[in-house]
């Protein structure tokens, strides 16, 4: 009797199936099939002995990745630049996509455009963006404070300005694409809502407050757990090409995924480098879970699972 259920609800939903099957089988080629690479931070890898014949080292590579005072920074600024990323990245794309609903048709075509134009630029592109921004010489910024009679400024020696940099930098590009996501997420509210707020005299800010806000928090919790997930993995491509990977920087913007390509391309040590990655993940893994468990306890109906 159940076989009979289930072929019938294969056939069914045969063309959803087969609409899901190419997702499905690129997570299981690129998501399930490495999994047996979970050995390689556990082995002293060899190229010539290979993955199973290489020798068995125990939790070694976790202890020198551990007793690195480098590693403990690139921990630290990963988490820290991450979380103002999401902060602000959050807070700048929710106000966009509610301006963005204010807006006529037409002219929501070219601001969605404009918008979402960054995203699709490569980041060694805004490198040299930066670059023509903050050079030493010949940069705009410098430029202006000379003309000012300010002294320029080595922007590429100068730490302490970074974080601010990497920050702005990483809203200027993502916060088209996430706009789009929220507002579209304001399109499939009922507009009765609104009309009824209009009967009632609110105005369009409390109609924000009141209306807009909360029915979009279950997209906005699911869009942050999702970034949330990823906190302890740093944009390789950001967190290199924008500040150069100039090493009088690394104090505020080394981070794990740099780090351990530094450390990669120096010494070869595959191992270490995959415990990085086993560290990344299952730090990553809790953190959805703890946050996902905060939600829930603030309001279920706003939590993943």
């Amino acid at each position: 009797m159940k076989r009979l259920i289930s072929v019938r609800s294969f056939r069914k939903n045969r063309d959803l199936l087969l609409l899901a099957l190419p997702g499905v089988l690129f997570i299981f080629l690129f998501s399930y099939v490495p999994l047996y690479g979970l050995i390689i931070p556990f082995k002293n890898f060899q190229y010539d002995l290979g993955l199973w014949r290489s020798p068995w080292v125990g939790f070694d590579n976790f202890r020198f990745l551990f007793n690195s005072e480098d590693v403990l920074r690139a921990t630290w600024n990963t988490v820290s630049l991450n979380t103002a990323f999401i902060f602000l990245l959050l807070v700048v794309s929710v106000a966009f996509a509610l301006m963005l609903n204010e807006l006529s048709r037409k002219a929501i075509r070219i601001y969605q455009t404009t918008m979402f134009f960054p995203y699709f630029l490569s980041w060694v592109v805004v490198s040299y963006v930066f670059l023509g921004l903050l050079d030493m010489e010949h940069g705009l910024i410098n430029n202006l404070l000379q003309s000012f009679g300010l002294e320029a400024v080595l922007w590429y020696n100068e730490p302490v300005y970074w974080p601010f940099l990497l920050t702005a930098g990483n809203t200027w590009k993502g916060a088209g694409y996430f706009a789009i996501i929220y507002y579209t997420g304001l399109l499939g509210i009922d507009q009765e809502y609104y009309e009824a707020a209009d009967l009632d005299g609110a105005s369009r800010l409390r109609q924000v407050w009141h209306i807009s806000l909360p029915l979009l928090k279950p997209l906005i919790a699911m869009m942050v757990l999702l970034q949330v997930g990823r906190i302890f993995y740093g944009n390789f491509d950001l967190f290199y090409n924008l500040p150069r990977d100039s090493a009088a920087l690394y104090e505020t913007t080394d981070v794990i995924d740099t780090y351990v390509f530094r450390a990669l391309r120096s010494t070869g040590d595959i191992g270490m480098a995959s415990a990085a990655g086993v560290y990344q993940s299952v730090v990553g893994f809790f953190i959805v879970l703890a946050s996902n468990l905060v939600i829930k306890r603030i309001n279920p109906e706003n939590a993943l699972f």
